[in-house]
């Protein structure tokens, strides 16, 4: 990501839009689990400061760094108390998990709205500089939302996947799966850096479904 920043291949508008949706989806992704586990009954996230939107509360310096770099960082995780949620320990923290990237789809689609129609109003007046700027820093706004909720959707640790996962899985089965949590960020790491053909199917493709469906691009 850095090096396609640095030798230009990717242009300024693209940059602003990949700056702004991981500073918004970060903390709105983080904002939501705090928010999550608030709502069903645990104090900690408010009690350390999470349940807030203001990025300074949910940006990690080397996960952000790290976004930038490989393409690939965290957000500072928001802790809970599992036993404390009214939805019980296996189907809240699901519940928490899920928060994440729904609300990074629903910010994806906010901003589509506006996106949609400055495409579908432009008409001959598209070709303007000025306009196909804001349309490219819209969309990428929207894209990069659906690649942060539909990436954390994976089932591998720490994603949120994961959590979802075990919560409705029968009690053997995540036990089972639960053994590979040690394992979560080796696999995770195969799978970035070669496991493209598998990544196309649970990621990219249905992001690019979406967000055609959102856009009309």
């Amino acid at each position: 990501m850095l090096a396609q920043i640095l030798s230009g291949q990717m242009s300024p508008e693209g940059v602003v839009a990949l700056l702004v949706a991981l500073i918004l989806g970060i903390s709105v992704h983080e904002f939501s689990h705090a928010l999550a586990a608030t709502w069903l009954g645990d104090t900690l996230p408010r009690r350390q400061g999470r349940l807030t939107l203001a990025p300074t509360a949910h940006l990690d310096v080397m996960g952000s760094l790290m976004f930038l770099i490989g393409g690939f960082g965290w957000g500072k995780p928001v802790q809970y108390n599992p036993y404390a949620l009214r939805a019980g320990p296996r189907s809240g923290p699901a519940l928490v998990a899920l928060a994440g990237p729904i609300s990074n789809i629903i910010l994806a689609t906010i901003f589509a709205v506006p996106t949609r129609i400055l495409i579908l109003t432009a008409s001959g007046s598209f070709s303007a500089p000025g306009l196909i700027i804001l349309v490219s820093l819209l969309d990428g706004i929207v894209y990069y939302n659906l690649i942060l909720g539909f990436f954390n959707l994976i089932p591998v640790f720490p994603l949120d996947g994961f959590s979802i996962l075990l919560g409705i899985l029968p009690p053997e089965l995540a036990y089972q799966y639960e053994r590979t949590r040690p394992w979560g960020i080796l696999i995770l790491l195969a799978l970035l850096f070669f496991g493209g053909s598998l990544l196309g199917p649970v990621l990219y493709e249905p992001v690019a479904l979406l967000h055609h469906v959102l856009t009309g691009l």
